[in-house]
């Protein structure tokens, strides 16, 4: 007979099998029912859309160049079918190495740098397989223009500001560089309407027009964060606007709302808890630190201690958030003039890409696309037009008054070409009016009239008028 002992194991190693056959049963189960593929300026986005969670593994080959992606526990549940137009992929092919693993290859033009991860499911999506194909450097070639967003057809609009007639640039003088950020992009559609607009589209036609009246002003050039239909991570956005060396990062969206009758225009800065939070986060963050050391940024911390290191990080976010207040409050009121405001003043909040220490930054939020009103009036090119008009009009006007060293528009100002209006000031801990009165060039008396105050006491976050000094014209 056979001992307890030799019972137990008997016992252990049949629910060993019986466990490791459901598992695979369970994982064979996940089907990959479809590819979707997005072309950006530097590298091949695929995303596989799963029935449920896998592990995977990827590797190159060469001669000839390919991409080999191993999905262990699934099968194939429908044909992968993808446009790769423009791509570094000439086939995609597949085949089950075992009932429960699939491996997909990938034919290649050239090498590639492959990234991949998977992805829970989302409020639009269930599980993903993600495949990011960078392209090498020493290959990349200029991408052409996605066909599958519409353009914007230019209708003339009548300006919010009267056109000035300015004089040349002198030699030196750089232009003021505005970089437009539209919102999602790729396999993130961001918010929808109810007839089907999508969120990625209608502020990518936002943009691009914003992007087409900013360069029409005479000192400014304006840059797109993505010029189609792609995903850039949040952070890869405010690294694009610090290459680019952005004077001021605007960020279009056009959310949506639980209630369909939420509606009306909105611009955001970062909340003073965000700006502190990432002052940490840069100083802990060794890639960062080493951005800017590298001088990516405006901001040289190479030769200072790390708490001197912290105070003039903090400095820099402090400044780059007055500024993004001063400049959304402008554009907030240029909007108002063409769409309803669903809040009147600058909202703050933590939100992630407008956490750069040099950059001022805003995101503005162009309406609810969850309104049915809306979400026409945003799919309309005149409303788009009107929107960036409104826009480009409120950036003017802070750079006309806060032009930085070394721009056109400085030396416009500086040297009487321009006047000088009312500008506004929030102030800061520790800032008295003296203090501020000397910053502005004008005397304390001026700022107590101009602000009807009673006496010099200041309060934090207090919003001061500093007076505007008509230049006069040399035309």
């Amino acid at each position: 007979m056979m001992g307890s002992g030799m019972r137990f194991r008997a016992m252990v190693a049949a629910v060993g099998m019986l466990f490791l056959a459901v598992t695979v049963n369970a994982v064979a189960e996940t089907k990959v029912n479809s590819v979707r593929l997005w072309r950006a300026p530097d590298n091949t986005r695929l995303v596989f859309d799963l029935s449920g969670p896998v592990q995977h593994s990827v590797f190159t080959l060469t001669a000839p160049d390919r991409l080999v992606i191993d999905i262990n526990g699934a099968s194939l549940g429908a044909p992968l079918n993808v446009s790769t137009a423009n791509t570094p992929i000439t086939a995609m092919r597949s085949a089950q190495r075992t009932p429960t693993d699939l491996r997909v290859v990938i034919d290649l033009k050239k090498t590639v740098t492959p990234k991949s991860f998977t992805l829970a499911p989302n409020a639009q999506y269930g599980n993903r397989l993600v495949v990011d194909l960078f392209d090498n450097p020493a290959d990349a070639a200029p991408i052409p223009a996605p066909t599958n967003v519409a353009t914007v057809a230019p209708v003339p609009v009548t300006p919010v500001d009267p056109p000035v007639k300015l004089p040349p640039a002198p030699a030196g003088k750089r232009d003021i560089i505005v970089v437009i950020d539209a919102g999602h992009g790729g396999e993130d559609p961001g918010a929808s309407g109810s007839r089907g607009q999508r969120e990625k589209d209608v502020v990518l036609s936002i943009a691009r027009e914003l992007q087409r009246q900013v360069n029409g002003m005479k000192g400014f050039r304006a840059e797109l964060t993505r010029t189609g239909d792609y995903f850039i991570p949040l952070r890869g956005r405010t690294e694009i606007a610090r290459k680019k060396g952005a004077d001021l990062f605007v960020s279009i969206h056009a959310d949506a709302a639980p209630s369909t009758a939420a509606f009306g225009a909105s611009v955001f800065a970062l909340s003073d808890r965000g700006a502190t939070s990432e002052t940490a986060r840069w100083l802990a963050d060794s890639e960062n630190r080493s951005d800017l050391i590298g001088g990516a940024g405006n901001v040289s911390l190479d030769d200072k201690d790390r708490m001197l290191a912290g105070v003039l990080l903090d400095l820099s976010m402090t400044a780059s958030l007055t500024s993004s207040l001063n400049v959304g409050q402008k554009v907030l009121s240029n909007i108002g003039r063409v769409t309803p405001l669903h809040k009147q003043r600058v909202e703050q909040a933590g939100f992630m890409v407008l956490k750069s220490p040099d950059i001022p930054s805003i995101l503005v939020e162009t309406g609810f696309i969850s309104n049915a009103n809306e979400a026409s009036k945003l799919a309309a090119s005149s409303h788009q037009q009107a929107l960036a008009r409104s826009i480009s009009s409120g950036v003017r006007q802070f750079f006309q008054q806060n032009p930085p060293p070394g721009t056109y528009i400085a030396w416009l100002r500086d040297s009487g070409k321009i006047a000088q209006g009312p500008r506004d000031h929030r102030v800061n801990p520790g800032e008295t009016l003296a203090m501020i009165a000397v910053r502005y060039q004008v005397s304390p008396a001026t700022l107590r009239s101009a602000n009807n105050l009673k006496s010099d006491e200041l309060k934090v976050g207090q919003t001061l008028t500093i007076p505007g000094t008509e230049l006069a014209s040399k035309e």
